[in-house]
């Protein structure tokens, strides 16, 4: 097929001086996926176990119902694997979305070069935008990544896949025999080729991983090998496919949005009026929200009073209806009205001084979801016992291989994320059900699984001034072991 010539595209080649090579190139592409697809309308051999891991891997990362665009869709059965409630498949291939056509009619395929997107896709947003086994295949990297860029929205996630060098020798070897699509010269491109490109078009990589070490069926060992050892160094570096998550670059909310401060609050009576007082105005305003939790000290009584001591703070009290730090905190958050939901504990070990960066963090757009850390400056001398502060660093490392994103600190009480973004991990939740009784990891699981971006704020951590800690260091170090198990089959080995 030729390509759609859209004015945009024209004055592009003009700009090249009328260079001949990027249409060269392209139509022998086209012409070769169209002779693939009369030669592979349904062929099964080798490549499907690998086409099924695919499909799995990206089920992982797209919910099903999202709106979806794959470019260089091919005959579209990944994209009709995520059951979304809007597909739309991109491909120059006539007879690839001819047989796309006849195999998925509930989606939408459209005939187009995927250099050439925004003029075919304006008006459409997407909550996923997937290039799987594409940009290797592109004359124009960057060209194609800034029409993404364009037609996603701040929520979009990019989801790139390409093969490793590494595999170059077996692929070719694997299309001499038959065993494998044959491919025409490829670029190539490495882990941070393609995250420079990226940054170049205007989208900011969130992590990168393999996937794929036995692209064939063999029981027992193809998810031993797909699931696992993949997982593990030095194994990972024999991957086939590397796997990248990306989103659109940062850009300011363009209004100040309104913010809810939820304080969950058992045994900290002492602690209430320098809440009141300490706590900062921020955005186009800002709200208290008290969520009791059974208190034995007065602490209920303590908030009324300094409720009714300043009208004018926006403040409400509500009292918990189960157990658990989690449990108080989802109580709070169904009640917030702000646009941005923050978490402060009430023993002010976190100052309430700094939640201002926090909020910028958020305003700014550099991070979804921002995650306090106590483990870079210097802490007060009883701030944290140092059995609690080696267990912090090893959960830390341990944290940090399992989410994919750098987490220095995983129980620190401070953080903060949209409401829409809250309202997305909510949804959720059952992917991995009520299980933390902190709250902390639901919402770090759960921003993880939507691969938000995290940021981690530095925070002076400050001596408890009245009361004592909740946390019982040994038996919820063990419950934070399971917890990991747990999250490591969910997250890591599926």
């Amino acid at each position: 097929m030729a390509m759609i010539e859209q004015p945009a595209a024209t004055a592009d080649r003009l700009a090249m001086g009328h260079d001949s090579a990027p249409e060269r190139y392209q139509a022998s592409r086209i012409a070769h996926w169209d002779r693939v697809a009369r030669r592979w309308p349904s062929r099964k051999g080798p490549g499907r176990a690998y086409q099924a891991r695919l499909q799995r891997v990206h089920r992982f990362l797209v919910a099903p119902g999202a709106r979806v665009l794959e470019v260089g869709c091919g005959a579209g059965d990944l994209l009709a694997a995520l059951a979304p409630a809007e597909g739309t498949g991109v491909d120059f291939s006539p007879e690839m979305l001819r047989e796309a056509r006849a195999r998925h009619p509930q989606l939408t395929f459209v005939e187009a070069d995927a250099h050439d997107l925004e003029q075919v896709l304006a008006g459409k947003r997407f909550d996923a935008i997937i290039l799987s086994d594409l940009v290797n295949d592109l004359w124009d990297v960057q060209r194609v990544l800034e029409q993404v860029a364009r037609v996603a929205e701040a929520k979009t996630r990019v989801i790139l896949g390409f093969y490793s060098r590494v595999w170059a020798p077996l692929l070719a070897f694997a299309q001499r025999a038959g065993w494998a699509r044959p491919l025409l010269p490829q670029n190539w491109l490495t882990v941070s080729d393609v995250e420079n490109l990226l940054e170049l078009a205007g989208l900011q990589p969130i992590r990168h991983w393999q996937e794929v070490l036995l692209p064939l069926r063999v029981p027992l060992l193809e998810p031993l090998c797909n699931r696992f050892l993949v997982r593990l160094w030095p194994f990972r570096l024999l991957a086939l496919s590397n796997m990248m998550v990306a989103r659109r670059a940062p850009r300011p909310l363009t209004a100040e949005p309104r913010v809810s401060v939820v304080v969950p609050a058992r045994n900290e009576a002492g602690n209430v009026p320098a809440i009141f007082d300490r706590v900062p105005e921020m955005g186009a305003g800002t709200e208290l929200i008290f969520v009791e939790g059974h208190s034995t000290d007065g602490t209920r009584e303590a908030i009324e009073r300094a409720i009714a001591a300043q009208p004018v703070r926006r403040a409400k009290l509500l009292r918990q209806p189960g157990r658990g730090k989690a449990d108080a905190v989802r109580t709070g958050f169904e009640a917030a009205t702000g646009e941005v939901l923050m978490i402060l504990d009430a023993d002010l070990t976190v100052p309430p001084e700094d939640l201002p960066r926090f909020y910028q963090a958020i305003r700014s757009g550099h991070g979804e979801f921002v995650n306090g850390v106590r483990l870079v400056y210097p802490m007060e001398q009883q701030a944290m016992r140092p059995a609690n502060f080696v267990g912090n660093k090893f959960f830390s490392l341990l944290f940090s291989w399992l989410l994919g994103q750098p987490i220095k600190d995983t129980l620190c009480g401070t953080k903060v994320m949209s409401r829409e973004a809250y309202s997305r991990l909510a949804a959720n939740r059952a992917y991995f059900g009520d299980f933390d009784p902190f709250g902390d990891f639901d919402l770090l699981f759960g921003a993880a699984k939507l691969n938000l971006q995290i940021v981690e704020m530095p925070v002076r951590y400050r001596e408890r001034v009245y009361g004592t800690t909740n946390i019982q260091r040994w038996r919820h170090g063990l419950l934070l072991l399971r917890m990991s198990v747990f999250a490591a089959a969910r997250l890591k080995f599926f």
